[in-house]
């Protein structure tokens, strides 16, 4: 239930109001910016919220239980705080939204209407649209451990305890570009072909800064590395970029023992039987269905 302070209840009471919607988005990395949709900048909650990003919003849907609702803003890349190539880079990915009902006229007058976190976002040329999803999303994220074959830790996390500094490489000269995904690294030849394929790449400096990229394909040739992305990068790499890369994992128990000597900590169930086992039936010419182990 939403509680009004008496300043604005009496406001609304009155018949003839004077209000407007603002958003305050507060980044993952700290980083706190405001919106509005009024013609004016309005600091709200202790934050300006700027009226030159041209920003609305769509109705919020709310739902009973636990699914998930929300909506939608829609906004134009006007704003210095804006731009197009940190929306790609994933900069504003998992921010938290808050949407604010504002008396423009007396910014004191405020209610906080709701908390969101910002989904995917789609850009056209001059604008975005960013999707809200409401706190019942978490509701959706698994939680526990699911018994499957893979491994459910990530490359260095506290459950896989692998070290990446050992598996990492920073070159920050000799690079250059064939296309919009693929790039030669010098000095990476010392590592076995795929070794950083389904790894990742971040880059440490340049116009990409802090994104993060999945390698599709990690290949040594002639002493050469191709390092082929998932996606493009959103803005051009230039020779004197930096970046970091990582050792890729494809979460079998294989690769685990085999590649990083790490089976101790694997995270998954690697003798498991499989759908082909469930579906066989008894058979005494099949010397697997004895009721014995299948992996001795």
């Amino acid at each position: 239930m939403k509680m009004l302070n008496s300043a604005l209840t009496a406001h609304l009471a009155n018949g003839a109001t004077t209000l407007c919607h603002c958003w305050r988005l507060i980044r993952r990395d700290g980083t706190v910016m405001g919106f509005t949709d009024h013609d004016l900048d309005l600091t709200v909650s202790g934050t300006l919220c700027s009226a030159r990003t041209g920003s609305d919003a769509s109705a919020a849907e709310q739902v009973l239980g636990f699914a998930a609702g929300g909506g939608e803003v829609t906004g134009a890349l006007a704003a210095a705080a804006l731009n197009e190539t940190d929306l790609a880079n994933g900069v504003y990915d998992g921010a938290t939204v808050e949407s604010w009902l504002v008396n423009w006229a007396d910014t004191t007058q405020s209610l906080l209407l709701d908390i969101h976190t910002l989904g995917q976002v789609a850009r056209s040329e001059f604008a975005f649209t960013a999707e809200l999803r409401s706190l019942a999303q978490e509701f959706d994220q698994e939680r526990g451990r699911l018994f499957q074959l893979n491994c459910a830790a990530d490359l260095g996390d506290a459950r896989c305890k692998v070290a990446l500094t050992g598996a990492s490489f920073v070159a920050s000269d000799q690079v250059s570009a064939t296309d919009g995904r693929i790039y030669l690294a010098a000095g990476l030849a010392g590592y076995a072909n795929d070794w950083f394929t389904g790894g990742e790449l971040r880059f440490t400096t340049g116009a990409n800064r802090g994104a993060t990229c999945i390698i599709k394909q990690h290949s040594v040739y002639a002493g050469a590395t191709t390092l082929t992305l998932w996606t493009p990068t959103a803005a051009p790499m230039v020779i004197g970029d930096a970046f970091t890369v990582s050792a890729g994992c494809d979460k079998f128990f294989a690769t685990c023992q085999d590649k990083f000597a790490n089976s101790a900590n694997f995270r998954g169930f690697p003798h498991i039987p499989g759908n082909d086992q469930v579906l066989q039936f008894p058979s005494q010419a099949d010397l697997n269905m004895d009721g014995g182990s299948l992996f001795r």
